[in-house]
């Protein structure tokens, strides 16, 4: 079994021109035994957003702090705040949001893609 505090696990900045003011830790995968699924949390900043993208495996979000939008593949936005879950079904277009004034935290769950 493998327990761990957020707070002790290293944040990375991602850099790409696809998003902007995203980072992203990974709560539980490979590194600590699991085969099949990764934890992973992300923090949009305001004005940050994720790649508007796909992908060929499916995702289970939850909000944990602030308030953020989902993009769906026809441009539609759909709030997300504290509390709220969300799926991405595969080869899904999507992109999160922070258009608010206080960062954007949220759980994504996937498969493990190695």
């Amino acid at each position: 079994m493998i327990v761990k505090k957020k707070t002790a696990i290293p944040e990375t900045i991602l850099q790409d021109d696809s998003l902007k003011n995203v980072s992203r830790k990974i709560l539980i995968g490979p590194e600590d035994g699991s085969r099949r699924i990764v934890m992973r949390l992300f923090r949009v900043e305001p004005q940050g957003y994720t790649p508007y993208h796909t992908h060929d495996f499916e995702h289970v979000v939850k909000v944990e702090k602030g308030r953020g939008v989902v993009v769906d593949a026809q441009g539609r936005e759909t709030l997300l705040e504290e509390g709220s879950c969300a799926y991405v079904g595969p080869n899904e277009k999507h992109q999160f949001r922070n258009p608010f004034d206080q960062p954007f935290e949220f759980l994504c769950i996937i498969i493990n893609q190695d």
